[in-house]
């Protein structure tokens, strides 16, 4: 299969799962029943490359990624691709499962070089994306918003105080504390 094939192929699996889960959302019993069905599919041989040292765990770790696909089934936004939504929950169950077993030898296998079940590489920065505004949510507004207009935005200090109504000071101080919050959390300390 050639790579243009195989992405149309990709594709057209992720406009499928993505029809399925939008009309369960809709109330579609039967088709939220199938889109479970085949996402089991796609998640059990993605589970089974990354635990290929604890196969033991792969049906526990899919129903546990399903029950959070279905309990956060509310989050997820219809501009996203579907699969990278469904990855990186997989992906935090994973990380939680390891963490609980505290086995440094499988933090060998990236979890990083697993084919995003569907999704194409050209998604990352989506990925990263939801995943800083997921973190950014967790501050409050005095170091959130500071953050966003100075450092992602690239307004100067003095703009952000306009924007937000904050002083320049406070400005600043919202931006070193919930940049130093942001790490904290990132690395578990918080």
């Amino acid at each position: 299969m050639d790579r243009t094939t195989h992405n149309e192929s990709l594709r057209s699996r992720e406009m499928h799962l993505q029809a399925l889960f939008l009309a369960g959302l809709s109330g579609d019993e039967t088709a939220y029943r199938t889109f479970l069905s085949e996402l089991s599919t796609h998640l059990r041989g993605f589970l089974r490359a990354r635990l290929q040292s604890q196969p033991g765990e792969i049906e526990d770790l899919l129903q546990e990624v399903l029950l959070a696909v279905h309990n956060g089934r509310q989050t997820y936004r219809v501009e996203q691709p579907l699969t990278a939504w469904v990855f990186a929950i997989a992906r935090y169950k994973l990380t939680d499962l390891f963490r609980a077993r505290s086995r440094h030898d499988v933090f060998h296998d990236s979890i990083d070089d697993a084919m995003e079940l569907f999704a194409e590489p050209h998604l990352e920065p989506e990925q990263a994306s939801r995943d800083l505004d997921k973190l950014l949510e967790q501050l409050p507004d005095r170091q959130r918003l500071p953050i966003m207009h100075v450092k992602l935005e690239g307004l100067s200090v003095t703009e952000t105080a306009r924007v937000t109504g904050l002083s320049e000071s406070a400005v600043k101080i919202g931006v070193h504390r919930g940049l130093k919050a942001l790490a904290a959390k990132i690395r578990g300390t918080r």
